[in-house]
């Protein structure tokens, strides 16, 4: 028989409101057998102590319910961003503060390569921090006129690009797909947005990007898990699902070994071409369930409707854009919405719909108040994640109909003062991301960063939906504030039941995973605006321990 292995520390919050403080866990293979006080817990038969944890905070693994497998590819390519990022190794990557700074960044990366002919891919990029100039062709073609470049934005909805790759892919003027920008000339600006423009180029990222996935980019992935506490990972939206060799390259590389669970879902529709109808595509979602096991899991699907709010691509009722530009692009049309909605509900799979617009959200209460009239469903979870301007009506019908909301809080932070001057007004920007009013209302929450967008990290997600605050040290919409303990619950307990793992992840409890954050401080102790510069000293997954690549912070003068 296993032991049964009693783990003290400083301080373990369990989730659980029938034991929420306990002085130690106790484990036996990948399962908690009990919590409790160290000498309950070494009565247990086989019971042995393991004082490793004794100085250390251990709350439920962070379960991140919105993030992207393909993470883990891109520090294969050149960062840009205007943000200082981590990467998988604990390499700390600068953030780009001007045009001229991603100029140069980009010049030094195309002096390494050495194939004339290889594209120079980079990602990060967010023109909205740049109002003076906008990144263009002129500026590319400054690093190279003649070897293609490629700049994936950090919202992903876009791409910029040099003037030798719209050449190659015979970009002009008379070009007529909807989202390649162009100057006052009618000129392509090297700047292509939302699926369609995007995809004129896309033969330049194969292999590369946030939605292609291979072992190396797994392994990546799982190991930014655990440098951030994070135990449960999703993959929301994989385009490989319908073929045996996508299925086998995710069951060959999460192995009994691989330091994370991860949650795969199907990219049903809304970005790019679908390999199947969506007949055999739900039959054969509900079929990969029998190759799921309790690492890897398959038979949710993503769907996606609109784009992203800070480049004006998602869909907004009235009033509005603050500047009053034009409405944002579907990903797909409302009727091809509804279908594959339907089809995939009646299948009894978990949908999780891309809803950044307050437009977008209204398409999906509406078409999930028909689609339930007629096919009637009892918990269903379907989530709409982002769930950005969604407003207080639109969450009591949510309420009603048993939906989820997976908020991006980390939006307050990265573009907060851009949806205040630029986006869509201080008015609905206070309103944005309104975690308080889901609540208030009885909707069930998450919060996410959406990996690659924003940097994986529960702790800093839970800074950012209880303090609010924007990069300037503005706060936007204070009265949308929740507490530390209810953030700290939403990225735990809230995301496991949206994926409907809460039976076995997101608390502390006997009988389930031993999935568990090891934290140097406590996150309901500290003042909340620290609540993100907790270290994660790793994790433990299924009783098997995990250590982080980031290096622990001096606390020397630390307040």
């Amino acid at each position: 028989m296993e032991p049964t292995i009693v783990y003290p520390a400083r301080m373990i919050r369990t989730m659980d409101p029938a034991r929420p403080t306990v002085e130690a866990i106790a484990v036996r293979g990948e399962r908690i057998r009990a919590v409790g006080t160290v000498a309950e817990l070494l009565a247990y038969p086989g019971a042995v102590l393991d004082e490793r944890y004794a100085d250390a905070v251990l709350v439920p693994g962070f379960v991140e319910s919105h993030s992207h497998a393909g993470t883990g590819n891109m520090w294969n390519d050149t960062y840009v961003g205007l943000v200082d990022r981590t990467d998988p190794d604990g390499k700390l990557w600068p953030g780009c503060r001007s045009i001229e700074e991603i100029v140069e960044r980009l010049a030094e990366a195309e002096g390494s390569l050495q194939d004339p002919e290889a594209p120079l891919l980079a990602w990060g990029l967010d023109p909205i921090y740049f109002q003076e100039e906008r990144l263009s062709t002129k500026h590319l073609d400054q690093v190279s006129a003649t070897r293609p470049i490629h700049i994936m934005h950090t919202s992903a909805h876009s791409v910029s690009v040099n003037s030798a790759a719209l050449a190659l892919y015979g970009i002009d003027s008379e070009t007529t797909v909807i989202g390649v920008v162009k100057d006052a000339n009618g000129n392509p600006t090297g700047e292509l947005q939302e699926v369609v423009a995007m995809a004129l180029v896309a033969p330049l990222t194969e292999g590369h990007g946030a939605l292609f996935t291979n072992p190396a980019a797994l392994r990546a992935f799982a190991q930014d898990g655990v440098n951030t506490g994070t135990t449960t990972l999703t993959d929301l939206g994989s385009q490989v699902l319908m073929e045996d060799e996508g299925v086998d390259m995710y069951r060959s590389a999460v192995d009994e070994d691989f330091p994370a669970r991860i949650n795969v879902f199907h990219f049903g529709v809304g970005f790019g071409k679908v390999s199947l109808s969506l007949e055999d595509a739900a039959k054969r979602l509900v079929s990969l369930r029998e190759r799921s096991n309790d690492k890897l899991r398959f038979g949710n699907v993503k769907l996606m409707l609109d784009g992203a709010i800070q480049g004006f691509t998602a869909r907004l009722l009235e009033p509005g854009y603050y500047g009053d530009q034009p409405n944002g692009i579907w990903a797909v049309s409302p009727e091809e919405f509804h279908e594959a909605f339907e089809t995939f509900h009646r299948a009894g799979i978990l949908v999780h719909v891309h809803c950044n617009g307050d437009q977008t959200t209204q398409l999906f209460i509406e078409t999930l108040e028909t689609i339930l009239s007629k096919y009637p469903r009892p918990d269903h979870r379907h989530t709409a994640t982002h769930s950005q301007l969604t407003t207080a009506a639109q969450y009591r019908r949510l309420s009603a109909l048993g939906a989820c909301a997976n908020i991006f809080a980390n939006h307050i932070w990265a573009w907060g003062d851009q949806h205040m001057d630029l986006t869509v007004g201080p008015d609905r920007a206070s309103r944005m991301n309104a975690a308080a009013t889901a609540l208030r209302h009885g909707v069930p929450i998450s919060l996410h960063s959406d990996t690659p967008v924003t940097p994986l990290g529960p702790l800093r997600t839970m800074k950012h939906a209880a303090t609010r605050l924007t990069v300037s040290g503005r706060v936007m919409g204070e009265h949308e504030r929740i507490s530390a303990a209810e953030a700290l619950e939403a990225v735990t307990l809230g995301g496991a039941y949206m994926l409907k793992m809460d039976h076995e992840v997101g608390s502390l409890e006997a009988g389930k995973f031993a999935d568990v954050a090891v934290l140097a401080e406590d996150p309901l102790e500290v003042p909340a605006t620290r609540i993100g510069e907790i270290h994660v000293y790793g994790t433990m997954v299924g009783g098997r321990h995990h250590a982080s690549n980031v290096a622990a912070p001096a606390l020397a003068g630390r307040p």
